[in-house]
């Protein structure tokens, strides 16, 4: 209702139905501000599904509308009245009582509002029983840091604003400070945030935007002693919520079965306890004399209460993280009854699938598999994720505070499932061991074709000033759109320029072949027009296309940072054949 308010206003503002520009402060420009109406298939559709020409359709017809045409077979009657009554109310603020059927101009309304016709489902729709490494997982790098990864401030923001937008994945690097522990990017000039903060934070706001586990993987520098305080602070911040199992694993359990969980993951710290009971054996097959005896039973008092702190750590740790004590090539080979994470740098990754992807495939199917970002990223930048996610890796990294492509793409591949963080591995990435799909392949068959007609786009002006993109004239947009994926599928689309108009209508259908339809994603970017400067950003957004919904769409865009605007939206058609 406010939303429809504000649009109101703001259109009502517009003197007489058009923009004035000043050109050169001399004269006025007056462009007209054309009326946005339905595009033809919208209108055809309309009258297919009402029969006979009328002018209104009923739930019942809108009810068939949605089944047949948008292939939501599920729709039943009192969903399409429920349409009904909050397009009605909103555009004619009329009681649901009043009318019970909608116009042309009311079903238009209906098909650009995202909210009733998103291009994706919102809700949770995966089979969550499987084993976490079965599933992609929304996983934040460095996530206590604002900034740059060498001088911004570390807080405990951060790590809030990702868990409130559905990251699963927290990393915290632990350092010693005396007899503290602080979390802050180690052998940088980044100010620190203490660990008990972080703590604190991630309990509270785990879980207000899903139920599903919270992973936090720890970096650990600690001393023994801190590791033991470290274990304490976890378990009571966290009490029940706490997830832990009594011995090693052997399968990972299933993010169902983890719900309202925090789980951690770091590297166990046997090496210390091994080396020290080496010492204490060596000691006691020494000769002492009797001036010895005291001091020597004080320090191993001390010793098996450090024993039993560092013990107290170790077992608080469900996914067991560590370097492989031998070449990467062999640790993916490596068969052992435990499951457990191995971490790789993009680098590492990339030098690794060329010659080694069957075996990162076949690792990832029972291990988790995590990929950061290279040390030289100094400033909190990203790499193409799609690497890691072809050869079955979980937790592909990424700096949540920056922006640009990359991160859209990761905005695009969780906004799957719901949005819990969550998304089920496609099937050719967990299947057996002689069918493991070859990320290397390049002859594959096309699978599916995936039909965009992208019709027109709409609240650029509600949403900013008549200037932004042009001090002399109204904006001229046009979209470009890609398939991002599997190499063999990547491709990249544009329409044409529409000038001088703040609803452009393109009107323009483009077929994409894909030969790994499960790993594709939809990436759509509105610009405008400049000739003599870089075009400017007009929005957009990044949708998984196992997830697209057939038939006519309203796409919301995003700034580049990813928040949604309020107004800005695409009409859009989306067809598989």
């Amino acid at each position: 209702m406010g939303k429809e308010k504000e649009r109101e206003k703001k259109s009502s503002s517009l003197e007489s139905g058009s923009y004035n520009y000043k050109m050169f402060s001399f004269f006025n420009r007056k462009f007209k501000i054309n009326e946005v109406e339905p595009p033809s298939d919208v209108n055809k559709a309309f009258s297919l599904f009402t029969d006979d020409g009328s002018t209104h359709m009923t739930a019942e017809q809108l009810r068939r509308f949605m089944s047949v045409h948008q292939c939501e077979v599920s729709t039943r009657l009192e969903d399409a009245q429920n349409i009904i009554e909050q397009v009605v109310n909103r555009r004619h603020h009329i009681t649901k009582f009043a009318r019970h059927t909608l116009n042309i101009e009311d079903f238009f309304y209906f098909l650009l509002s995202d909210d009733l016709n998103g291009p994706i489902r919102t809700q949770v729709h995966h089979d969550m029983s499987a084993p976490l490494s079965h599933y992609f997982i929304y996983t934040g790098h460095n996530s206590y840091l604002t900034g740059n990864q060498l001088s911004s401030d570390c807080s405990e923001v951060p790590i809030i604003k990702a868990l409130q937008n559905g990251v699963r994945v927290i990393e915290l690097d632990l350092w010693p400070s005396k007899d503290e522990i602080l979390v802050l990017h180690g052998r940088t000039l980044t100010t620190p945030v203490s660990f008990i903060q972080c703590l604190t934070s991630i309990k509270e706001y785990a879980f207000v935007s899903s139920p599903y586990p919270v992973i936090i993987t720890l970096e650990d520098h600690l001393t023994p002693e801190l590791q033991a305080k470290a274990a304490d602070m976890i378990t009571q911040t966290f009490e029940t919520m706490l997830y832990y199992p009594e011995s090693d694993l052997t399968e990972f359990p299933s993010p169902e079965s983890l719900k309202y969980r925090i789980m951690i993951s770091t590297k166990p710290p046997k090496e210390y306890l091994e080396v020290r009971s080496k010492d204490a054996s060596e000691d006691e097959s020494s000769p002492k004399d009797d001036s010895d005896v005291s001091e020597s039973d004080q320090e191993d008092e001390d010793f098996k209460s450090l024993q039993a702190g560092v013990s107290g750590y170790k077992r608080l740790i469900t996914i067991h993280a560590g370097k492989p004590k031998g070449s990467l090539k062999i640790a993916l080979k490596e068969v052992t009854d435990q499951v457990r994470r191995l971490s790789l740098s993009e680098h590492q990754l990339e030098k690794l699938a060329g010659s080694h992807g069957l075996d990162i495939v076949r690792f990832t199917q029972r291990n988790i598999l995590r990929v950061y970002p290279k040390g030289t990223r100094f400033t909190s930048s990203n790499y193409k994720p799609t690497i890691g996610w072809m050869h079955g890796a979980q937790m592909v990294a990424f700096n949540m505070q920056g922006y640009g492509k990359s991160l859209w793409l990761m905005h695009g591949m969780f906004r799957a499932n719901g949005g819990c963080g969550y998304v089920i591995k496609p099937d050719i990435l967990t299947r057996s061991a002689d069918e493991l799909f070859d990320p290397k392949a390049t002859l594959l068959p096309v699978q599916k074709t995936l039909k965009v007609k992208i019709y027109m786009g709409d609240g650029w002006r509600l949403d900013f000033k008549h200037t932004h993109f042009d001090a002399y004239s109204p904006p001229d947009f046009y979209t470009k759109i890609y398939i991002v994926g599997v190499p063999a599928d990547e491709a990249k689309k544009k329409t044409k320029i529409i000038e001088d108009d703040w609803c452009p209508v393109w009107d323009e259908e483009f077929s994409f072949p894909l030969t790994v339809p499960e790993l594709a994603l939809l990436r759509i970017e509105v610009r405008e027009y400049d000739i003599s400067e870089k075009d400017d950003f007009g929005g957009q957004t990044c949708l998984p296309v196992p997830e697209l919904r057939t038939g006519f769409r309203s796409v919301p865009l995003h700034d580049k940072k990813g928040v949604k605007h309020k107004n800005v939206r695409l009409l859009m058609r989306f067809e598989f054949v």
